[in-house]
């Protein structure tokens, strides 16, 4: 089980390495064949090309299941409107979750030693389905109350914090290690109050907020096949216009807006048994961005000490294809999505 959960963890942040979306998935070099004797020997491009293409079409798989990950819904789960300036405040932690698709390497296909092989919708790729989720903390500081307008305000500005925590993971006996350079990453973003939330106006806001994940190195390997990635960086951006409105008990948020998913890392494959011995490909440079839609709803318990916020939502746009098929179907196909969470503030 321990085992299981190291691969499962490892492969969510391997999709945070991938080639260009839009139709170059074929970064690996295809090499050449020599004749020896009358025997067709590949060289070493050639022999990890298929390795390679698998390990790439694994992070096109994972990428936009770390971006929502980390982006998530609402930038403050439910609320729409602007704090009102000092000194009022909020702090929360949630937790974002979906059914994930995550890539079962170690049950992959022997990788071929004289080219890539294409695994179509009929033989595809393996792969499980998987809860997948980060745990997040938020907080928003109100900078400036806006301007008064009517029953309401207008241009109340609050700046946005977040905080992300990978671990490290795994050592020399496991299948994946993950080795972050720092294990907490700071957020930042903006709201700007469009209408602020009166007894007759809801609160209406316009937001931006930069989630990223410390540069990260990682190791994954199975019986046949063993996948090396430096450099990792995942960056996230998340615009939102939201609305929402208090009713005594409950309270009610809604919102629409964009991700922008910004991916890289540098890249090894290396197929363990052929004629040869051990054949690893050359590093190969990968890099991925990626925009979808995402629209939610928030409902919330307004409780006297905190706020009890449940949220759902969807992504979906984008293309990504992927050399081979997996199973669970394509990687950009629509997300449902889920989050809990709670607030303090005045």
């Amino acid at each position: 089980m321990r085992k299981a959960m190291l691969v499962g963890a490892g492969f969510i942040l391997l999709g945070a390495s991938v080639s260009e979306a839009q139709g170059t998935a074929n970064t690996c070099p295809a090499g050449t064949t020599t004749t020896i004797g009358g025997v067709q020997v590949p060289d070493r491009a050639r022999a990890s090309q298929d390795a390679c293409q698998m390990a790439v079409d694994v992070f096109q798989m994972m990428t936009p299941q770390l971006g929502l990950a980390l982006a998530g819904g609402n930038a403050t789960l439910g609320r729409g409107g602007a704090l009102g300036g000092l000194p009022h405040f909020s702090i929360g932690l949630r937790g974002n979750v979906f059914n994930g698709d995550l890539p079962d390497v170690q049950s992959f296909p022997v990788p071929s030693t004289s080219g890539r092989v294409q695994r179509t919708d009929a033989n595809p790729l393996p792969a499980s389905n998987q809860i997948v989720g980060l745990p997040t903390a938020d907080a928003a500081i109100g900078v400036f109350g806006g301007v008064p307008l009517g029953l309401t305000n207008v241009g109340g500005i609050d700046l946005l914090l977040s905080a992300t925590y990978v671990p490290s993971i795994g050592d020399e006996s496991d299948d994946v290690q993950i080795k972050p350079e720092r294990n907490l990453q700071i957020g930042y973003g903006v709201r700007i109050g469009l209408l602020q939330e009166s007894l007759v106006v809801p609160g209406v806001s316009f937001t931006y907020l930069k989630r990223d994940l410390p540069t990260t190195s990682i190791f994954g390997t199975s019986s046949s096949l063993d996948v090396f990635i430096n450099e990792v960086k995942v960056k996230t951006s998340a615009y939102r216009i939201v609305a929402s409105k208090s009713l005594l008990l409950l309270g009610v948020a809604a919102g629409v807006g964009t991700d922008n998913y910004n991916q890289s890392a540098l890249v090894q494959a290396t197929v363990k048994n052929t004629p040869l011995g051990p054949q690893t490909s050359d590093i190969v440079a990968l890099s991925q961005k990626l925009t979808r839609t995402n629209y939610f709803l928030d409902l919330s318990l307004n409780l006297p000490i905190f706020k009890l916020i449940g949220e759902v939502g969807r992504v979906s746009g984008g293309t990504v294809d992927t050399y081979n098929a997996f199973e669970p179907g394509r990687a950009d196909k629509v997300r449902t999505y889920g989050s809990l969470g709670f607030r303090i503030g005045i």
